[in-house]
Formats: C-alpha cells, structure tokens, sequence
C-alpha cells in the first residue's frame, strides 16, 4: 500500500513538474514572441522615421532650389536687364555719361549685389541648418519681407535649444510648410512669429492674419497632414486654430533636461 502511495506520488509530483514545465515554456516563448514583435515594429518604426527624415531633406532642398530659381528669375534677372538697358541707352546715345546716371548704374548694381547676398544665404540655408535652425527661420521671414512686401513681427524668448539635429529639421519644415500655407491661401500681409525656450519645452508659434479655414472641410492638400505627421514622429504636440481672423499654428516640443538620459 506505502508502494503505491509512493508510485502515485511520484506519478503526480511527475505531472505537476510537467505541466509546470510546459507552462514555464509557453510563458517564454509568449514573451519571446512579444519581445520579437517589439523590436519588429521598433526597427520598423526607425525606417519610418529615416525614410520620412531623407523625404524632408529632399522637401527643403527642392524648396531652396525653387527660391533660388525665382530669385534668378523674378530679382537678379530683372535687375540687371533693367542695367543693361540702361547702358545701351547711353552708349547708343553718343553722349557722355553723366554723374546723376552713373549714380543710377551703381544704385542698381547695389541692388543687385543685395539680391546676390540674399541667394547666397539660402544657397548655405543647409549650413546653417546644421548650426541654428532659428535663424534659418529668421532669414526665411527677412526674404518673404523683402521679396514680398510682408511684414512680420518676431519674438524669441530664452536660448539655443539643445534639439537633435534631425528633430530640427522636422521642426524647421513644419514652419516652412505654415508659412508656404499662409502665403498661398490666407492673403494676410502680416504674420507673426513668437518662439520661447525653456528648460523643459520648445514652442514655435507661427500666425497670420488672413481669411482662416474650416479644418472640418480642409484636404491634406495644403501640407496639414504631413505637419501633423511630422509633429508626432519627434514626440511634438502640434495644435492648429483658424477663423476669420486668421490662422495658428503652435508646435510645442518638450526638451530632456541635461540629468536625463
């Protein structure tokens, strides 16, 4: 009788370690399965990421290409025809030139020098990019003031945010894309751009004074989806106002204090 207490016992001390056993191992290969699948939609999400990261590159430079090209065409180009012009009046004229025309000659050349500096820097906006994307902002309302007969108010509180040089540039084509936006479609002759830097937080707030939009009937034609898109690969929250009285766009990017890692 003790020998088949004995033999049960064993049978079922057999049964609990085997079954403990298989238990232990779908519980490994259940959390091997999820760990896979994390690192799967991980390195998932980092090709995302890069191929969103080289799709904004290519944006600012077909954008720079594209101001380059209406700044050749629209400034310098007419500039120096206007000069030319003007030389072929005097040297057809047979006459001596006089003082009053030469100072005419050289304020256009001063003119066009100026239009050569405003390409050259956005010839070296990816430079400058690298090293203070704020002022590639700056520089980007000084150009649509001066080609466009905008005004703008700017306002920069606290320091140089310590952001990672590929979150910037997301950041950077946010404020490119809302401000392409408000120049296509709100007809506002006034934009407003107010960035504040804190320990904790980046805030980038870009308004104009135009005509505004419904958001309910708003396509993603006009960039709003890629901003939106943009914003939450970088871990930004994105908020977006328009009336009649115009359009907000405010990104909001939260900084990791220098303890943390």
């Amino acid at each position: 009788m003790e020998r088949k207490e004995i033999q049960l016992l064993v049978i079922s001390l057999g049964i609990v370690f085997f079954s403990l056993l298989v238990t232990l191992l779908v519980i490994f290969f259940y959390f091997l399965k999820k760990k896979n699948n994390y690192l799967v939609e991980k390195m998932e999400s980092e090709l995302y990421f890069q191929s969103e990261l080289v799709k904004t590159r290519i944006e600012i430079k077909d954008q720079t290409l594209s101001e380059i090209s209406k700044e050749l065409h629209d400034n310098i180009g007419q500039i120096v025809s206007v000069g030319i012009m003007q030389l072929n009046m005097y040297i057809n004229s047979g006459k001596a030139i006089q003082g009053n025309e030469l100072i005419d000659l050289k304020e256009i050349l001063a003119k066009s020098l100026d239009e050569i500096r405003i390409l050259s820097r956005i010839i070296n906006k990816d430079n400058l990019l690298h090293s203070n994307f704020i002022e590639a902002i700056k520089q980007d309302l000084e150009r649509i003031k001066k080609l466009k007969n905008i005004q703008f108010k700017y306002h920069l509180t606290g320091g140089m945010p310590q952001i990672n040089e590929e979150h910037d540039l997301f950041i950077y084509r946010i404020f490119q894309e809302a401000l392409h936006n408000s120049l296509k479609h709100s007809h506002s002759d006034l934009f407003e751009v107010a960035i504040t830097t804190t320990d904790t937080l980046f805030c980038l707030r870009f308004r104009d004074f135009g005509i505004g939009y419904d958001p309910l009937k708003t396509n993603s034609g006009i960039g709003l989806n890629n901003m939106k898109l943009r914003a939450k690969l970088i871990g930004a929250t994105l908020i977006m106002k328009s009336d009649t009285t115009g359009t907000t766009v405010t990104l909001e990017y939260p900084l990791t204090k220098p303890n943390e890692t």
